[in-house]
């Protein structure tokens, strides 16, 4: 386990060039607002599990259980299911009808000359599958061809079109963004970089619906000491940390884990700025990525305090232990617990991160397995 104290943190790295001033929405209300029309939309429960957290030696374990999100299974469904649902909501102006009164059939002709194309290691693509299903627009998938055949038939059947392409996700993504181009599509992509930044700082408000909830419900219990968030281009984690900074201030200590594999996050707190990270595929899929969004990382440079690596042995184990708790997931899901598992009591980690008995740790479970 790589532990890195972040050097940038109260000031941040600079912007890539061209992205000043582009910065991670915080308004929780307007994403609500919107995603309480869409189906299946409520509230995803949190436990406090006091079995767990003596086990870990903690005084607290606040899990945030994503694995029902909107019947898709992952925290993803917020996020390009609202950027597609922003769109039906300009579209349906001048319409007889609202999003409150809409029937189904009614909202699959908010959007029918709208396609949306992305890569996707996983959820990303569901959510743009479903959202495009309910608004009548098209959705075509990249994948590459380490995902599962399980998982290309889940789009299937929310109709998406899923297209193979190459042997990692950054494989998928250039080929995603190429046909964009080509066909005029527009491509959903939950990473940003330099010229695309509005569409994934769209997605990143999405996510506020994860933390927005959280706040609430931990209104009557002491602020968490610690939070460990797991991160892939950093979109859920750069979202979730601006949000419970602007309701907790500094007082949580926010941990954001990586693969090693894929330590992109980390490379580029390191590098002073975003990074290509090196490394073999990971059992980590949706955390698989080599290259950071840019907005989430001066995001998280700023406001995250430890940046966290480790091995897929390790958040494997994790997992297992998890389930054998009767909470089945996935590796990409559990990361974060996996600093706080994986550790011992005493130990370097635990020192350095301020982890005792005494600790109150947030984390989310991001998909169910």
């Amino acid at each position: 386990m790589k532990l890195l104290l972040n050097p940038f943190r109260g000031s941040g790295i600079a912007p890539s060039e061209g992205m000043e001033g582009k910065h991670v929405s915080v308004d929780a209300a307007k994403v609500m607002d919107l995603l309480q029309h869409c189906p299946a939309a409520k509230q995803t429960e949190l436990h406090d599990h006091h079995e767990l957290a003596t086990e870990l030696g903690i005084g607290r374990l606040y899990i945030k259980d994503e694995r029902e999100r909107m019947g898709l299974g992952s925290f993803k469904s917020t996020g390009a299911a609202y950027v597609i649902a922003l769109a039906a909501s300009k579209a349906i102006e001048g319409s007889p009808f609202t999003l409150e009164t809409a029937t189904p059939e009614q909202l699959k002709t908010l959007l029918p000359d709208e396609t949306y194309i992305c890569s996707t290691a996983g959820n990303h693509g569901l959510s743009i599958a479903a959202g495009a299903r309910v608004f009548g627009a098209k959705a075509v998938i990249y994948l590459s061809n380490a995902v599962p055949e399980t998982f290309a038939e889940r789009l299937k059947d929310y109709g998406a079109d899923v297209v193979r392409h190459g042997e990692s996700y950054e494989d998928s993504f250039h080929g995603a963004l190429a046909r964009a181009e080509k066909e005029g599509w527009t491509m959903l992509s939950d990473t940003s970089w330099p010229g695309y930044t509005e569409i994934p700082t769209q997605i990143m408000e999405g996510y506020l619906i994860v933390s927005s909830e959280t706040v609430k419900q931990l209104a009557d219990e002491p602020t968490p000491t610690h939070i460990f968030l797991q991160a892939g281009v950093g979109g859920v984690a750069g979202s979730a940390t601006a949000y419970f900074r602007d309701q907790w201030g500094d007082e949580p200590m926010i941990v954001i884990a990586e693969p090693e594999a894929a330590p992109a996050l980390i490379d580029s707190i390191e590098a002073g700025k975003p990074v290509e990270a090196k490394g073999p595929v990971s059992s980590m899929g949706r955390l698989d990525c080599k290259e950071p969004s840019h907005v989430a990382l001066v995001c998280l440079s700023k406001q995250a305090d430890w940046f966290v690596t480790l091995s897929d042995e390790q958040v494997e184990s994790t997992t297992d232990w998890l389930a054998a708790a009767g909470i089945p997931s996935t590796p990409s899901a559990t990361a974060g617990l996996a600093v706080v598992q994986q550790s011992q009591v005493g130990d370097e980690v635990r020192t350095k991160l301020g982890l005792d008995e005494n600790s109150r740790v947030l984390v989310i479970i991001t998909e169910r397995a």
